[in-house]
């Protein structure tokens, strides 16, 4: 399923983000959606919360802003833009 690889890559990065900052706990999750991301807000948060289990990202709060400039940075892709810790 194309969500789930989106979801994996998208935990990885978040985890990676914190432990670089000495993290033990992802808190919180700031993600835009390019225009042409083709994923739903509702369908992120859904994939996000069941992917996340048993990682440093589960139970954190998916704070999504949606993108409607096609002509915006990255409007295929999900751009992690923060990611609040617990150290």
């Amino acid at each position: 399923m194309h969500e789930s690889g989106l979801i994996e890559d998208l935990i990885r990065k978040i985890e990676a983000a914190a432990r670089a900052n000495h993290g033990t706990k992802v808190t919180a999750v700031d993600l835009t959606i390019g225009a042409f991301a083709s994923i739903e807000p509702d369908h992120l948060r859904e994939h996000f919360e069941v992917a996340s289990v048993g990682t440093m990202a589960e139970g954190a709060e998916l704070r999504i802003q949606v993108s409607e400039d096609p002509l915006g940075p990255d409007p295929q892709h999900i751009t992690l833009q923060s990611v609040e810790i617990e150290t």
